[in-house]
């Protein structure tokens, strides 16, 4: 993993993981600095890692629970350290349906939000968020690699 020492989420950072072992790391240190209140909007292509990286993310916010991509129901609550809010819009026709499930509650909740394909609702998402954009690098021909840029907006 390069760069995660520097890892500061009030800047933008760019991390090269070169496994799904190393992503799971990241998401595990990443947590360490998360702090109730926190919604953190994932991209990326399917399958770029994003479940990979929040499952990480889950066990450093030591959820003991199987973490399983919501793809079916929008939305899985997982216990913790602090409660954990797991959503997956990948599914979703237009922003409108995610306030059917009542995210706006979650986004300004007690607890982290963990949002899969957030570019779906980017004009929902509150202003106060971390973004991360995870990048497949098999063009370069690194198969197992991936760069993870976090950024605040």
């Amino acid at each position: 993993m390069q760069n995660a020492d520097l890892l500061e989420i009030s800047e933008e950072k760019v991390i090269t993981t070169n496994s799904a072992e190393e992503t799971e790391q990241f998401g595990h240190k990443l947590a360490q600095q998360l702090k109730q209140g926190d919604v953190l909007a994932f991209s990326g292509d399917l399958g770029s890692g994003k479940t990979t990286l929040i499952k990480g993310i889950c066990k450093g916010l030591e959820v003991e629970a199987d973490i399983t991509s919501p793809t079916f129901t929008l939305i899985h609550e997982y216990s913790g350290r602090l409660p954990v809010y797991h959503f997956d819009f990948y599914r979703i026709v237009n922003s409108h349906e995610v306030w059917e499930v009542g995210c706006d509650e979650y986004f300004y909740g007690e607890g982290i939000c963990l949002i899969e394909w957030a570019e779906k609702i980017q004009d929902l998402l509150p202003e106060s968020r971390i973004e991360i954009h995870l990048i497949n690098c098999f063009e370069k021909g690194l198969q197992n690699s991936r760069q993870i840029k976090v950024t605040r907006p």
